[in-house]
């Protein structure tokens, strides 16, 4: 499903709800944010081929280059993921904010990435609300591979890691059954998509990992208050970090950029580095 027809719908804000509404933006641009911080975890997956135990994915998302996110956070962003040397890089949408002005600027600079099996990506709610279409081009002209529904398998040997993405679930342009066709069962299955609601389908669908952005982690947290966030069907477990729902795992940054109000407040941006592993992980799991 292509823009121009999911333009004319109204976004379906099931899930998460990030942030609640500000005041008007200021006059002039906010300091450069600080280094985003590095996460670093194991990933255990059962069905993953020896090929591919120790696979790195460097995970970026949220990016919201905008008045509140200059290119400037975004080019350090790109700097400290290079230096990581990821095998595959994933990003999981919203690269800008509300406006397409912003679109080919951002493209640039993600073009800067480099990963040794590929780049993959997604489109969030603000990729939509600027124009997909376009966002899409704009990536895949700096080679960046987008999944829009649809796959990518890497291959070595004998041993399969697919890489599954689907469209933006607010604007109702998600198609799982589309984006695993085809794919086979017994593979190990990593689903790129922007709403971490998104898992729900993906247990589903007995996908091993899925990745996700969109909560921004709260972007601020308050004492006692808490995030600033609607409270949603999947629970606060599910606004940032690693957690799973029946057999499928998920991580969800809490990303790069901010949006709506221009600062994060104990909620900094982050880069997740996650070292995939072959096998079952002995950690005790929390209960889906």
């Amino acid at each position: 499903m292509r823009t121009h027809l999911v333009s004319r719908r109204r976004a379906r804000r099931r899930g998460l709800i990030t942030l609640s509404l500000s005041s008007s933006p200021p006059l002039s641009p906010p300091p450069v944010s600080p280094d985003p911080e590095i996460t670093e975890m194991d990933i255990h997956i059962r069905r993953l081929g020896t090929a591919y135990d120790g696979l790195r994915i460097v995970h970026l998302t949220d990016i919201h280059h905008s008045l509140y996110t200059p290119l400037e956070d975004v080019e350090r962003a790109v700097k400290m993921t290079n230096h990581l040397r990821p095998d595959v890089i994933a990003l999981t949408g919203d690269y800008v904010t509300f406006s397409p002005t912003y679109i080919w600027p951002v493209a640039q600079v993600l073009g800067q990435l480099r990963a040794r099996l590929g780049i993959f990506a997604v489109l969030g709610n603000h990729d939509f609300q600027a124009d997909a279409d376009e966002m899409t081009r704009a990536l895949e002209v700096h080679n960046i591979r987008v999944l829009r529904n649809s796959h990518f398998a890497i291959e070595s040997g004998h041993d399969r890691l697919w890489m599954v993405g689907i469209d933006d679930l607010w604007w109702r342009a998600d198609d799982i059954e589309a984006s695993v066709r085809h794919v086979p069962a017994r593979d190990p299955k990593i689903l790129l998509c922007h709403n971490p609601v998104g898992v729900r389908m993906a247990a589903e669908h007995r996908i091993d990992l899925v990745l996700s952005g969109h909560t921004h982690g709260g972007q601020v947290r308050l004492p006692v208050v808490g995030g600033l966030y609607t409270r949603s069907k999947l629970g606060k477990r599910f606004i940032a970090g690693w957690n799973r729902l029946d057999g499928t795992q998920i991580y969800v940054s809490r990303g790069i950029g901010k949006v709506l109000v221009p600062l994060r407040v104990g909620c900094p941006p982050e880069i997740a580095c996650l070292n995939l592993r072959a096998g079952i992980s002995e950690k005790r799991h929390p209960p889906s």
